[in-house]
């Protein structure tokens, strides 16, 4: 699979310094996209777990259809004030500041193993904040997902001890 050539940079998004991955050309070629959502479900036949978590927006696009696939269910894990419903929230730093991610408080049950798929990983900032919601709710994470790991902002350090794959390394 040639993720390399099939995602754009955006040099300078969304703060100066920063290299946004934009997976818009990924999703456009079907037979791609189909690749991915397969290598996602290969990844995970011999995984045993009960839900799959994704963070808005891109981590919904891939751990949607993962979901659907594999007859789960999806918790959408959202940024602050996005949903309607009582909710946990735990404040995160970015690559350029810091933000707050929500997620119902009912939404993963004591015991729970979840799968958290997402689109890239960089500092590891945002997929840190999502294993904190779920543990604090009283879920055990036992594998994390990504479509591209971005190797030289080393967010891999800060998910020691978890189960972690990557589609491609960049």
């Amino acid at each position: 699979m040639d993720l390399k050539n099939n995602v754009r940079h955006i040099p300078d998004f969304p703060e100066p310094g920063i290299d946004f991955i934009d997976i818009t050309p990924l999703l456009l070629d079907s037979n791609l996209f189909e690749s991915v959502i397969d290598s996602y479900v290969k990844e995970l036949s011999d995984v045993d777990f009960d839900i799959i978590v994704s963070t808005e927006a891109r981590g919904f696009i891939l751990g949607a259809p993962v979901a659907y696939a594999l007859k789960k269910g999806f918790i959408p894990v959202r940024k602050k004030g996005k949903l309607p419903y009582d909710k946990i929230s735990v404040q995160y730093d970015l690559e350029y500041g810091y933000g707050t991610l929500e997620m119902h408080s009912d939404a993963i049950k004591p015991g729970q193993r979840v799968v958290i798929i997402d689109d890239v990983l960089a500092t590891g900032g945002t997929v840190a904040a999502n294993i904190k919601l779920i543990e604090k709710s009283g879920g055990k994470v036992v594998k994390i997902l990504f479509l591209a790991e971005l190797e030289k902002l080393n967010g891999k350090e800060k998910l020691s001890g978890y189960d972690v794959f990557s589609i491609e390394k960049i």
